[in-house]
This record gives C-alpha cells, structure tokens and sequence, in this order.
C-alpha cells in the first residue's frame, strides 16, 4: 500500500474529507489529493502533522510497518506499561496473554 493510499483509508475510516484534513494540518484539499494520488510528498514536518491528524505513525504513512497500525492510544498505553514496576507490569501482561490465548481458542475451535 502506497504513502497515498493509506491516508485515503485512514482518512475515510475516520470519516475526514480531504478538506478536513487540510484544515487541520495547514494546507489545503487540493494538496491532500495530491498526496493521495501520490503525485508529491509532503515534507518531514507535514508527513508528521498528517500522521497524528490520522493517529497513527509516520512509520505506518511510510509503509515501513505494514502488519500493525501503532496508533497513538496503544503507543500511550505500551509506555504507560512500561513505566509500572516489574510486579504490575507483570500482572497487566499475564491478563493480556491470557485474552489472546481465549480468543486464539475461540477462532480454533470456531472453525
């Protein structure tokens, strides 16, 4: 997936226009498009105000972590995690892994 499409799916999930878009990052819908159509690409800065208007990295927008969408509420939650003393942090592993494993059950056995 190109640099383009990605802010067309992202943006269309979030239900933005390209207008809306450009308003919030400084430019305007014409521009938007034509990254969309990935006829220009934008500079550091606006890949970066882009990225966080859509809420994800600019790594993702780039096409450098194509399996997951980091966005910015699980980068949020990860350091928060990360910032707990090993025992809780621990323990807030141990229910994650143990959500996963039930629903990796659930998909098995639903086939």
């Amino acid at each position: 997936m190109t640099f383009g499409e990605r802010i067309i799916m992202l943006r269309k999930q979030l239900k933005m226009s390209q207008d809306d878009l450009a308003k919030k990052i400084g430019t305007s819908a014409p521009i938007i498009g034509r990254y969309e159509r990935n006829e220009i690409k934008p500079s550091i800065e606006v890949a970066a105000k882009i990225a966080e208007e859509l809420g994800v990295t600019v790594d993702y927008l780039l096409g450098n972590s194509d399996n997951i969408v980091m966005d910015k509420k699980l980068i949020k939650r990860i350091e928060d995690i990360e910032a707990l003393p090993v025992e809780e942090k621990d323990k807030v592993y141990y229910f994650i892994d143990m959500a996963l494993s039930h629903h990796k059950a659930k998909k098995a056995f639903a086939k």
